[in-house]
Order: C-alpha cells, then sequence, then structure tokens
C-alpha cells in the first residue's frame, strides 16, 4: 500500500509512539491524518493532522469516528495501555480488565467499525500494535502479555475475514519502545521514530508481520526454533524476582 496521497487514522495519538506514527506518515506524505485522541482540547489541527475524540474503549466514540473519518484507508491501532503486573500477584484484576478491555476489545471494536470504510475505499490497511510479549508471557507483566497475545490471535482473524476484501491486515511487534509508558523500565528501547520508519516501510512493502526491532526479531527467530527453552528461560527470570 502506497503511503503518499493516502487518509489515515492513529489511536492513542497524542504523545509517545503514537504521535511518532502521525509524524513518519506525514513525512511519507500522506494526505490527511485523523489523530485519535481522548482530550481533543489538548490537540489542535496541524498541517493535515485533525484530532478526533477517541477512547477506544467507549463505543459511542468509536462509532462516531467511524462516521466522521468516512474516507480512511489506513487504521493504526496504536492505543495501549500496560500496568505491568503478575496475575496472581497483582492485588486485584482491575488492571488486567483495563488492559484487555483496551489492548483486545478496543482493538476489536475499531477493526469491526472500520472494515465497512476500508471496503468503500478500496481495502487498504488495518495494522495493529503488538508488543514482543505476543509471542511468549514474560510473568513479571503477565496480564500485559495476555491481551497482546489476544490482540495477535484477534489480528490473525481479521486477516483472515478481511482478505477477501483486499485488505492488509498486519501485526507489528517490538520489544522496549523509549515512551512515557516505559519510563520506569530499565533495559534497552527503541525510539518511538525508528518504530513508526519501519512500521511505515513494512506498510508499503505489503507485510503482515512486521518485526520493528532486533528485540522482536531475535526473539521470533529464538521461539520458531524451541519456545520450551525460551520458557524456561523465563521461569528462571520470574523465580529470581521473587526473592
Amino acid at each position: 500500500m502506497k503511503i503518499g496521497g493516502c487518509i489515515a487514522l492513529v489511536t492513542g495519538a497524542n504523545r509517545g509512539l503514537g504521535r511518532a506514527f502521525v509524524e513518519a506518515l506525514r513525512a511519507a506524505g500522506c494526505a490527511k491524518i485523523y489523530a485519535g485522541v481522548r482530550k481533543v482540547d489538548t490537540a489542535a489541527p496541524d498541517g493535515g493532522i485533525v484530532p478526533v475524540l477517541l477512547d477506544v474503549t467507549k463505543s459511542e466514540q468509536v462509532t462516531a469516528a467511524a462516521a466522521r473519518c468516512g474516507d480512511v484507508s489506513l487504521l493504526i491501532n496504536n492505543a495501549g495501555v500496560a500496568y505491568f503486573a503478575p496475575a496472581l500477584g497483582a492485588p486485584t484484576m482491575d488492571d488486567a480488565r483495563r488492559e484487555m478491555e483496551t489492548n483486545y476489545f478496543g482493538t476489536l471494536a475499531m477493526c469491526r467499525a472500520f472494515a465497512p470504510v476500508l471496503k468503500r475505499n478500496g481495502g487498504g490497511a488495518i495494522v495493529n500494535m503488538l508488543s514482543v510479549v505476543s509471542f511468549f508471557n514474560a510473568p513479571m507483566q503477565g496480564t500485559y502479555c495476555a491481551s497482546k497475545a489476544a490482540a495477535w490471535s484477534l489480528t490473525k482473524d481479521v486477516r483472515f475475514e478481511l482478505r477477501a476484501q483486499g485488505t492488509l491486515v498486519a501485526g507489528v511487534y517490538s520489544g522496549y519502545i523509549d515512551t512515557d509508558m516505559t519510563a520506569g523500565i530499565d533495559g534497552p528501547k527503541s525510539s518511538a521514530a525508528a518504530i513508526a520508519t519501519e512500521v511505515v516501510a513494512g506498510i508499503e512493502n505489503g507485510a503482515e508481520d512486521i518485526l520493528a526491532d532486533k528485540r522482536s526479531r531475535s526473539v521470533f527467530a529464538e521461539l520458531r526454533k524451541d519456545d520450551h527453552a525460551f520458557d524456561a528461560n523465563m521461569q528462571t527470570l520470574w523465580d529470581r524476582s521473587r526473592r
């Protein structure tokens, strides 16, 4: 799919990776970019960027966005939350529910609302921002991993369902990205701009799986060889973290 001249919608576009997606799309020649934000008063129209009130967990806002953004041919489902807690060790299941509501059900709601929009506009593309933890579970952030694994499976389903209408459905995988979400986490991080650039290139190349950084590529290669060894190592890391 060619980015130049297309019309896109990016969810979670007010900061971090979402904002980087907006800038990368603009640099690639996108004709108009709807920036989905939860507070429109924090974002003003800017050079072809149109703020749209959009919380993906609120069905009425998703429906309204699909009606307003009827010219979209590229949807980037970027909105996400992470609370970095284990499944059993967290005091309640509240954060796990929030992760599923945003990362899985919010993505599903957007796919359902925009599938007919994309069909009318010739097929286009849906890009779901997933994670390297879609492939495995790191129990220190177990419920987040579960939500991304669910979104990974959803991405495959949507790809099956929309192939006949000519819609590219791509999943994006990466390790930690240097944004507010990971501010409290030590370790190597990719820049949001670098990830966005990889995604734009992947879209234009028609890639269904975009391994956007070194971490995602190495984990994917390792898991293809033997996921049992990978899980054994994760068990060791988890056990050490509990001491």
